[in-house]
């Protein structure tokens, strides 16, 4: 199964807010096991990749352990994936077939999750061709979807999203944001992906204090770890 990545990473967001910040117990899973050695000829396995994400971040604190295996094995994408199916998008495209281009389920793939104050940051690295990869940073946001409405149960959150130019980070980057109020709750998403060397690094960092410059501070603090790890 393909997935989108942008409704994903923004669900992604709110999940592990949701799970980080609600007081239980529940911990990210474990690994899930070794995907694919190589993708497309090149590329890194989950386990490689799981080495290779952030350790660590000064002022955060890690929840639970990091996650590996194939992207649609990963725990956390597929909540994201369930949420996104009981979610109601009332600009339909938006939120299913036209935002981001697709990821495959079964890329090798490692996570991990940091809280700090009312954020979450999440890491994902995953083994990916140049090619795929470039599709990635180069996806847009169409402009009919820089507005819309979600539903989960009886509320209603409506969404802003706005979009930088292709950013420099690594060998190309992309930002996007995304505003959400909910029951007069405003909480900001924002979401960074840059391509590596055979691999896509996305960060992803959401609360109410979520700033543009620190989701790409942390961007750039996980390729440079991924350049100590990753031969």
């Amino acid at each position: 199964m393909a997935h989108r990545l942008l409704p994903i990473m923004l669900l992604l967001a709110t999940g592990t807010a949701i799970t980080a910040c609600g007081g239980g117990d529940e911990r990210a899973r474990p690994v899930h096991g070794t995907a694919p050695a190589e993708v497309a000829g090149v590329g890194y396995t989950s386990a490689q990749l799981s080495q290779a994400l952030l350790d660590r971040l000064p002022g955060y604190r890690r929840v639970g352990d990091p996650d590996s295996g194939e992207y649609g094995t990963l725990t956390a994408i597929q909540n994201a994936a369930r949420l996104q199916r009981k979610t109601e998008v009332d600009k339909r495209d938006c939120g299913t077939g036209r935002v981001g281009a697709t990821v495959k389920g079964d890329v090798p793939a490692a996570l991990v999750t940091f809280t700090k104050k009312g954020l979450a940051v999440t890491e994902t690295l995953m083994g990916m061709s140049a090619a795929d990869a470039e599709k990635q940073v180069n996806a847009r946001v169409p402009e009919g979807c820089l507005r819309f409405r979600t539903r989960a149960g009886a509320s209603w959150a409506e969404h802003r999203v706005v979009e930088t130019p292709k950013g420099d980070i690594g060998d190309g980057s992309r930002t996007v944001g995304v505003a959400t109020v909910s029951e007069k709750i405003r909480t900001r998403t924002w979401y960074v992906v840059v391509r590596g060397r055979h691999f896509l690094a996305t960060i992803t960092l959401f609360g109410p204090t979520a700033t543009r410059a620190e989701a790409e501070r942390l961007a750039r603090a996980a390729l440079d770890q991924t350049g100590e790890i990753l031969p």
